[in-house]
């Protein structure tokens, strides 16, 4: 099998290394599907009850993942089809650098999204008392607003010379350098890769704390055996249900991001 070319050698190429235009156009088609399925369902289920803290969280996470899909993906399609690079496009570095900062921008964005959902699955299985109190969906839209807002901060400063958007093989895509010379975009790499490492391990922990107090409620439930304890524990199990269900969405979700990010953080630790 012929090896691909490394990534320095395309960072000034006009034209398409390698690849095709039918794996990408497969993958947009299913995100932009799954995300719009997805945005349905949620839409039908608002409209049965009112929508929770969770659920804003939910929307504001699959909103971003396909504003994030339509930022990108369709830039790639295009570049396979005319077999000119991210650079060959435009002509200068503009197509590059709104890529790549999409890139860093959706990839820091959507995982801080993923956090918020489990310190809020966290607070709410774990300190009810706390949760109830204090948190309404006014928070959820607080936090994605801080989220952008900070993510939005972080991401330009490339283009304020801290940090580097660069075209990597084969023409289709711009991310950071993840190779760079000088300190000050080896730093940009090690905050980048760090936050992404940070949010990973709290998230995966959070969750891991919800699933040891659904155990310890449903042990709690079938120690009730009086029959007012039995209608309590009914009550209860509802609720289990329903956290248990709110657990395996942010599970899935988690798996799924872990698994795109993980490659990344490693990639861009040890090159830097």
């Amino acid at each position: 099998m012929a090896s691909h070319p490394k990534n320095d050698s395309c960072h000034g190429r006009l034209n398409i290394s390698y690849g095709s235009p039918t794996t990408s156009a497969i993958m947009f088609s299913a995100g932009v599907l799954g995300n719009v399925v997805a945005l349905i369902l949620l839409e039908i289920r608002r409209r049965k009850q009112t929508a929770s803290l969770f659920q804003v969280l939910v929307t504001s996470l699959i909103i971003t993942d396909l504003l994030g899909t339509f930022s990108v993906s369709p830039l790639v399609i295009t570049a396979y089809l005319r077999n000119e690079s991210l650079l060959g496009m435009s002509g200068n570095r503009s197509v590059c650098a709104h890529f790549g900062y999409a890139m860093t921008f959706f990839s820091m964005v959507t995982l801080a999204i993923l956090l918020s959902m489990a310190v809020e699955r966290w607070l709410s299985i774990g300190h009810p008392y706390f949760y109830e109190k204090n948190l309404t969906k006014r928070c959820g839209y607080i936090a994605v607003a801080l989220i952008y807002l900070v993510g939005v901060l972080f991401c330009i400063t490339p283009f304020l010379g801290v940090g580097e958007y660069v075209q990597h093989c084969p023409g289709t895509w711009c991310f950071i350098d993840m190779d760079p010379d000088e300190r000050k975009h080896k730093a940009f790499n090690i905050i980048y890769a760090s936050c992404l490492l940070v949010m990973i391990v709290c998230t995966v922990l959070c969750n891991a704390s919800v699933i040891y107090h659904l155990l310890l409620m449903y042990r709690r439930r079938k120690a009730n055996r009086s029959p007012l304890r039995r209608l309590r524990g009914h009550r209860r199990h509802r609720s289990i249900a329903k956290e248990v269900e709110h657990l395996v969405l942010l599970g899935f979700m988690t798996i799924a991001f872990v698994i795109c990010s993980l490659p990344l953080v490693k990639r861009i630790g040890t090159c830097t």
